[in-house]
C-alpha cells in the first residue's frame, strides 16, 4: 500500500476520534443540564407540597386576608401546571409564586399570634430552607447551561453540535420584579 493511503487513513481516524470526543463532551454537558434541571424540579415540588400546609395554618389567623391566600393558592396551581412546559414558562410561573409567597409572609408580620404559632414557624423554616435549595439549584443549573452553551457555540465543537442537532440550553431567569428586590431585614425585638 502506498504511503499516501496510510496518511489518508490516519487523517480519517484522527477526524473520527475528534468527532467522537467532541460529541461525547456535548452529550455529557447536555446530561449535566438535564440533571441540574431535575434538581430544581425536586425542590420546586417540595415547595409546592409545603404551600397548602402553610395556607391552612395561616387561614385561621388571617380572616381578612382572603385575597392574599387565594393569590398564593392560584400561583401554586399555575406553577404546577407549568411543569413540563419549558424552562421559560416554568421560571415565569415560579417567579409569580415567589412573589405571592413574599406578599403572604409580609402580611404575616401583622399577626403576632401567628408568628408565635409552632406549626407556622416550622413551615416557615422548611419553606426558607427550600427556597435556599432552589436558589443553589438555579445557580448550578445556569452554570451547567453556560458550560453547555459555550461548548455548542465555540469552534470547533460548534461544527459537531450543528451536525448532530445540539440546541442551546435556556437559562432560568428571574422574571418577577419582587424576586429582584433586596429583602427587608428587621432586627426588632419582640414586644411582650
Amino acid at each position: 500500500m502506498p504511503v499516501w493511503a496510510f496518511v489518508i487513513i490516519g487523517i480519517v481516524v484522527v477526524l473520527l476520534l475528534w468527532f467522537v470526543f467532541i460529541f461525547n463532551g456535548l452529550v455529557r454537558l447536555r446530561n449535566q443540564v438535564k440533571n441540574a434541571w431535575a434538581q430544581i424540579d425536586v425542590q420546586l415540588k417540595r415547595r409546592h407540597d409545603l404551600i397548602p400546609n402553610l395556607v391552612q395554618t395561616v387561614q385561621g389567623y388571617m380572616q381578612y386576608e382572603r385575597a392574599t391566600l387565594e393569590a398564593v393558592t392560584k400561583a401554586r396551581n399555575v406553577a404546577q401546571q407549568a411543569v413540563g412546559q419549558g424552562v421559560g414558562a416554568q421560571a415565569k410561573a415560579e417567579g409569580e409564586l415567589s412573589g405571592a409567597l413574599t406578599r403572604l409572609l409580609a402580611v404575616v408580620e401583622r399577626y403576632p399570634d401567628l408568628k408565635a404559632n409552632q406549626n407556622f414557624l416550622a413551615l416557615q423554616e422548611q419553606l426558607t430552607s427550600t427556597e435556599n435549595k432552589i436558589s443553589f439549584s438555579r445557580q448550578f443549573y445556569n452554570d451547567s447551561v453556560l458550560n453547555y452553551n459555550n461548548k455548542t457555540q465555540m469552534f470547533p465543537s460548534n461544527i459537531v453540535a450543528g451536525m448532530t442537532g445540539f440546541k442551546q440550553g435556556e437559562f432560568f431567569k428571574v422574571e418577577e420584579a419582587a424576586e429582584r428586590e433586596v429583602p427587608k431585614v428587621s432586627f426588632e425585638q419582640p414586644k411582650p
